[in-house]
């Protein structure tokens, strides 16, 4: 059997298509953030292998989950997150969510409806943010509802940005059955260099349901006590409004729908100046 270190794809979490541990996060917090990327970048490699099969990639997940509650042979990812889960009282569970997902992403390479779709985004996504939410120190009944609507959207955007590649790389089909089949398209369209009129017309619906996700999440950096941290919320979700517009209008499978790095930093830094202003204009008045 391959061993976890063997299955690292080299990506970092400076290769995601939206900010991971930036320099606006604190840097006391800055090292349990990458705690917790390393060992899910190290999931993710794993279930996106191009040659194990999918009993092998299963065993190495669990061979991780072991690692990581301190019940296998160590893997220095999980150890790494299993000491920054104890030194800051962050319970396990975050990540063993994570885990369900990425297992899904072996098991599962259909979704039925939106509905399906969202149940894997509270493994795949809202775990990510709530875990920074706890190392923050922040209030869940407060961070949790707008956290997990901001997350729930990033995925979903990630899944349509690449959905030609998880197609034709992987077998994987994000976007929802009922949707291809309302508007007459079928997953095979997903192997062309562009898409027809019927599979682009479900890939501008489920833009649009991520539109609104995104007007859910629009209040999250306001609750968010923590100003670095809601700065790069703030960054966040300008970059996803961004980008949900733009694949409302282009077409994945042959235009560019993922952000420069000109765009990228452009666009994070107004949507962190705004929090900013907010913060300064509401502590003015406060006084």
């Amino acid at each position: 059997m391959i061993a976890i270190a063997e299955t690292a794809s080299g990506k970092s979490h400076r290769d995601e298509n939206f900010p991971v541990a930036s320099f606006l996060i604190s840097p006391e917090r800055r090292a349990p953030v990458l705690a917790f990327y390393n060992f899910v970048r190290a999931a993710d490699d794993i279930s996106d292998h191009a040659t194990l099969s999918p009993l092998e990639k299963l065993v190495l997940l669990d061979r991780l989950e072991a690692a990581l509650l301190g019940e296998g042979p160590d893997e220095p990812v999980a150890r790494a997150l299993r000491e920054t889960l104890a030194d800051r009282g962050v319970a396990a569970q975050h990540a063993l969510d994570l885990l369900t997902a990425f297992r899904r992403d072996v098991t599962k390479l259909r979704y039925d409806d939106w509905d399906d779709l969202i149940d894997y985004c509270r493994y795949s996504a809202m775990p990510v943010g709530r875990y920074v939410l706890d190392v923050h120190g922040e209030d869940a009944a407060r961070s949790w509802g707008p956290n997990d609507a901001l997350c729930a959207a990033l995925q979903i955007i990630n899944h349509l940005q690449d959905c030609g590649k998880d197609y034709r790389e992987l077998n994987r089909v994000y976007l929802p059955q009922d949707c291809l089949a309302r508007h007459g398209a079928g997953v095979e369209m997903l192997a062309g260099e562009r898409s027809p009129p019927e599979l682009r017309a479900a890939i501008a619906e489920l833009a649009g349901k991520t539109r609104l996700l995104l007007a859910q999440s629009r209040e999250f950096s306001g609750r968010i006590r923590d100003l670095r941290l809601a700065m790069e919320v703030g960054a966040i979700q300008s970059l996803a409004e961004t980008l949900v517009e733009k694949l409302s209008v282009a077409d994945p499978l042959c235009d560019k729908v993922h952000a420069g790095k000109a765009q990228f930093a452009l666009i994070g830094t107004a949507g962190a100046a705004a929090v900013l202003m907010r913060r300064i204009l509401e502590r003015g008045r406060s006084r």
